[in-house]
């Protein structure tokens, strides 16, 4: 790990608190510490996202280059979790600083159009056949949100289906059966709609279909149930909460089908995963669909999402139409800042950076599998694209149910977090990496070398 000398002899020389997640330790008097009691007072459980807190005392960045961060105490890691994949060119990426420092000192936001809006959404657009229009809202959750509300317009059906442990952001319909567990889960012929927040409305939950992962004839039949109410199917690519393994072509292949035989539309939800392909995961696919939720990278690291989709379905967004359908704005939506960060990220991640970062991502994943091998550890590897996952199990997950983490599992995955975080690597709290451009492969060796320790002591 990458320490001032102040930071090490603070270390050694001060109480430690137990990191109650992980039992790593930070220094009782750490800047971080000081600063967290602090905010305890002022924001619910000191945080205004939770997961940032990891640990019992979160460390606080002081700042980002590239891909390393370095927090307030003077400790420096290789960030692999870019602020959950959305920064695709890592922290401070020269181009991006320059060009929106340019654009805030014309201004941040207007209740007028801009040029920005119009330059990004031809440039997106230009990365797909399958998305004839664009329109950009902030967040990924606002983005699905915005999917499921158009589907249910085009199609005048309530009812979505989506796939069991699926995340895909903050939202009644779409957080059912995100957390469900062996307690409550049913069976598999016909999963429980299960609710993650207290007081999630029964009549929500009652307009959702609960899919198995990779399950074609389960899902089918499950879908056919309910084929004159389905809006849309809503699906991940790669869905990271279920343990990112890709679909496989014959799921997709069978949602596409099924709801073109049903007059149901085909919602991606590529927030996450377009990073994989320069058309996004769905062109690895050979399909398109019929809109397509996005976030994260496309912001430059600004807040961003958007919902992207062919021209008869993105219609019913249309102002000007003879019947508006789904009238939809937001105050900071397509605000120039946003546009500008995002133009220079995507137009930064070509063809030639996107197969280069996968090849990394190759590195890694294939890395990881042979630390695996030689430790004989109980582990396995998931992923695609720039994106990896470490399970503490043997075989590799095929879908939710074989991705829930059993309380060992839990306890070895957090030891091997802790392991990583005191060895100087950042990762997203399910073990999970997401490579940035700044990234080299001395950055993936140091990485794959710190999981092959850490895979030893954890077993």
């Amino acid at each position: 790990m990458r320490r001032s000398l102040q930071t090490t002899l603070a270390s050694e020389e001060t109480p430690l608190t137990t990191n109650s997640t992980t039992g790593a330790t930070t220094p009782a008097t750490s800047r971080s510490a000081q600063l967290f009691e602090r905010a305890k007072k002022v924001m619910p459980g000191g945080v205004s996202r939770n997961t940032v807190l990891w640990s019992s005392v979160p460390p606080y960045v002081a700042y980002g280059k590239g891909c390393r961060v370095t927090d307030i105490d003077g400790v420096t890691r290789i960030d692999f979790a870019n602020n959950v994949a959305s920064l695709i060119h890592g922290h401070a990426y020269a181009p991006i600083v320059e060009a929106v420092s340019e654009q805030v000192a014309r201004g941040s936001a207007f209740m007028m159009a801009t040029e920005q809006e119009v330059l990004h959404a031809e440039h997106i657009c230009s990365r797909s056949a399958g998305f004839d229009q664009i329109r950009f809202v902030n967040s990924g959750t606002e983005a699905v949100m915005a999917a499921l509300k158009a589907a249910r317009a085009f199609t005048g059906r309530p009812k979505i289906a989506k796939v069991e442990g699926a995340y895909h952001g903050a939202y009644d319909y779409v957080e059912t059966s995100q957390g469900s567990s062996p307690a409550n889960w049913g069976s598999v012929d016909h999963p429980n709609r299960v609710a993650l927040v207290h007081g999630q409305p029964q009549s929500a939950m009652d307009d959702v279909v609960i899919i198995p992962f990779n399950d074609v004839d389960r899902s089918i039949a499950l879908l056919n149930e309910h084929r004159a109410d389905l809006a849309c199917v809503l699906l991940d690519l790669l869905p990271h909460r279920v343990g990112l393994k890709p679909a496989s072509p014959e799921f997709v292949s069978a949602m596409r089908e099924w709801t073109d035989k049903n007059g149901a539309l085909l919602v991606l939800d590529e927030v996450i995963t377009f990073r994989t392909q320069y058309g996004g995961a769905q062109q690895g696919y050979g399909i398109h669909g019929d809109l397509t939720a996005l976030g994260k990278m496309i912001g430059g690291g600004f807040p961003v999402g958007a919902l992207a989709g062919r021209a008869e379905v993105m219609e019913v967004l249309n102002p000007g139409a003879a019947k508006l359908l789904f009238p939809l704005s937001g105050t900071f939506s397509a605000n120039p800042v946003t546009m500008t960060a995002g133009r220079i990220a995507m137009e930064h991640f070509d063809q030639r950076a996107v197969a280069r970062l996968n090849a990394l991502g190759d590195r890694a994943r294939n890395g990881i599998a042979e630390a695996i091998h030689r430790t004989n550890a109980c582990a396995s590897v998931t992923g695609g694209g720039s994106m990896f996952r470490l399970h503490m199990k043997a075989d590799v997950p095929a879908n939710y149910r074989e991705a829930y983490t059993n309380a060992d599992e839990n306890r070895r995955l957090k030891m091997m977090l802790e392991h990583l975080f005191n060895e100087g690597f950042l990762l997203v709290g399910t073990c999970t990496g997401m490579l940035s451009t700044p990234m080299v492969e001395a950055d993936i060796d140091a990485l794959v070398g710190a999981i092959e320790s850490g895979l030893k002591k954890t077993g």
